[in-house]
């Protein structure tokens, strides 16, 4: 009764979804800033035990998603839960910490509000349904990809394996296209960027992207089906070019350091999800005309 009355109601899906959203927001900011930190911790363990190190010599103390509890880097004051509230916290804060006044990065609220505000349009969009959840869940991931790999040039396997799998069971349903197609998507996702990768390092004897951007593609081919392929392919390189070119021109870019590929992925597969039809059907008519 309660979950037909809010599919009836617009503006109580849409404000759910977004103050949902907004609370997830701040998880996915503690996702970005400690899943890299754990990953080079586990490396650095393997690499302990290869080299035969003392247990003293390895990192043991505990570090994960909810330990330690969140800290001001600056001063270590231990941020209280009234503190941490989603967007909030930050204006009556005045964005800065309440014991040491360090300024606290503006990224955190925006990666709250983004977070929600998209949520919010998906549920506008498709209404609420199966159909948003699955597109909000999505949307989750490829935020904390866009920023972990801004950040680190990073993208998580733990991350994107799990979507390759999630969209292929997402697609079972034929939520946004049929199993076949989620099926090849994966596949010819995963491989299309695979093969431009050696030809590219057969010629240059460079690496061109990482193998993160592979599966990223695979998984987004899993959830939108092969069609769509071309289109991510298509809008991430435009996007890719002209922002890389634009931080180029005005000096906030070296040139010879590498542009992650991930993000403009993201937004790319983030489209084609929403309106890869409507593309796709004007571009045709385009050339028909």
């Amino acid at each position: 009764m309660i979950l037909e009355y809010i599919s009836l109601t617009p503006w109580l899906a849409i404000s759910i979804a977004f103050i949902f959203s907004v609370l997830v927001g701040s998880f996915l900011n503690v996702v970005i800033y400690r899943l890299p930190v754990m990953m080079e911790r586990e490396w650095q363990a393997q690499l302990a035990e290869i080299n035969g190190d003392t247990a003293e010599q390895i990192i043991t103390d505990k570090f994960n998603l909810s330990v330690p509890a969140s800290t001001c880097p600056s001063c270590q004051h231990k941020i209280r839960w009234y503190e941490n509230i989603p967007v909030i916290s930050y204006l009556l804060l005045r964005g800065a910490c309440s014991s040491c006044k360090t300024r606290i990065s503006l990224r955190y609220p925006v990666v709250e509000l983004v977070t929600g505000l998209l949520s919010g349009f998906i549920v506008y969009n498709f209404g609420f349904n199966l159909i948003s959840l699955a597109l909000i869940f999505l949307t989750w991931c490829l935020i904390c990809l866009t920023m972990i790999d801004v950040d680190h040039q990073l993208l998580p396997d733990k991350i994107t394996l799990p979507l390759i799998w999630l969209g292929l069971i997402v697609n079972s349903f034929e939520y946004f296209t049929t199993l076949p197609q989620a099926l090849w998507g994966a596949v010819l996702g995963y491989l299309s960027l695979w093969s431009i990768y050696w030809l590219f390092k057969l010629l240059t004897g460079k690496e061109g992207m990482g193998y993160g951007d592979f599966k990223l593609l695979a998984a987004l081919g899993a959830w939108a089906g092969a069609s769509m392929l071309p289109l991510i392919i298509l809008l991430s390189s435009l996007v890719g070019a002209v922002l890389g070119i634009t931080m180029i021109l005005l000096r906030r870019h070296d040139a010879q350091n590498p542009i992650p590929f991930g993000p403009y992925l993201a937004c790319a597969g983030w489209i084609a999800m929403l309106w890869g039809n409507e593309i796709t059907g004007f571009y045709l008519h385009f050339l028909r005309v």
